[in-house]
């Protein structure tokens, strides 16, 4: 059986690491090299590293910052943000990152997911779905872009078939309903869309103690739940969450 992951994000803006509750009122959180360090040396498996501001300003994800983070860190590693062509993959890629995840880019260009995993193979290229509850549907959700701030009108489900059948090797689904509120994954929503793609989802927002990673991993069926506030404000450890996992049964890779 394939291990299930724990994956710290990485939220940056202006070169520091940031916060917020459902996409808003960002607080700083931190230094992004050190923590990912942190988070390495924890027993992290992987690390996400999203420039949450590159898309809105129109500008690339910062390569430095890229290079600096990879370099210091042993695990694989994930950057998003501002990425709209296969130049900029092939930059981050060579500046250390083991994947790269595409949102506004891969809405307004579906193209791109097909031409990237055909260059660089789909195990790294990650499709990130940022998904909205329809206010009049209880089990419908709608494609947010632009760090949340667009509604594209296109339906979740509809749109993680498509970047599968595109090529993406990954799905990173962030409920922006749960997102930073430590209230719980939106089960429903993670669980939906993993049973409708035959790839690894990626459940984000909402993680507020060791029952919800457990809740998104077995009712959910993510293949891997990404943690942030959690972490950063240091309410559990990845020790921590591990040892309550791996008692539960659950196939995770020990520290």
């Amino acid at each position: 059986m394939v291990a299930l992951r724990l994956i710290p994000c990485l939220d940056v803006a202006n070169g520091r690491v940031v916060k917020g509750i459902n996409f808003l009122n960002l607080r700083d959180s931190g230094d992004p090299v050190e923590l990912a360090c942190k988070y390495s040396e924890a027993g992290a498996d992987e690390l996400v590293f999203l420039d949450i501001r590159a898309s809105v300003e129109n500008r690339k994800t910062l390569v430095d910052l890229v290079s600096r983070t990879a370099k210091s860190v042993k695990i694989p590693f994930t950057v998003g943000g501002g990425i709209n062509s296969i130049i900029s993959i092939n930059d981050l890629l060579r500046a250390g990152a083991d994947k790269v995840s595409l949102n506004s880019s891969a809405v307004k260009n579906p193209d791109i997911i097909s031409k990237s995993s055909t260059n660089f193979g789909t195990q790294c290229i990650v499709i990130a779905i940022d998904a909205r509850k329809k206010i009049s549907k209880s089990n419908e959700w709608e494609v947010y872009v632009k760090g949340g701030r667009e509604n594209t009108g296109l339906d979740v489900i509809d749109w993680a078939r498509k970047v599968e059948e595109l090529g993406a090797g990954e799905i990173l689904l962030t409920s922006m309903d749960g997102d930073g509120t430590q209230n719980g994954y939106d089960i429903l929503l993670t669980q939906t869309v993993a049973n409708a793609v035959n790839i690894p989802v990626i459940a984000s927002g909402g993680a507020g103690c060791v029952e919800d990673i457990y809740d998104v991993f077995t009712e959910g069926k993510a293949s891997a739940a990404l943690l942030a506030s959690l972490l950063h404000d240091k309410k559990l450890t990845i020790d921590e969450i591990k040892s309550f996992l791996i008692k539960k049964k659950l196939p995770i890779r020990p520290n």
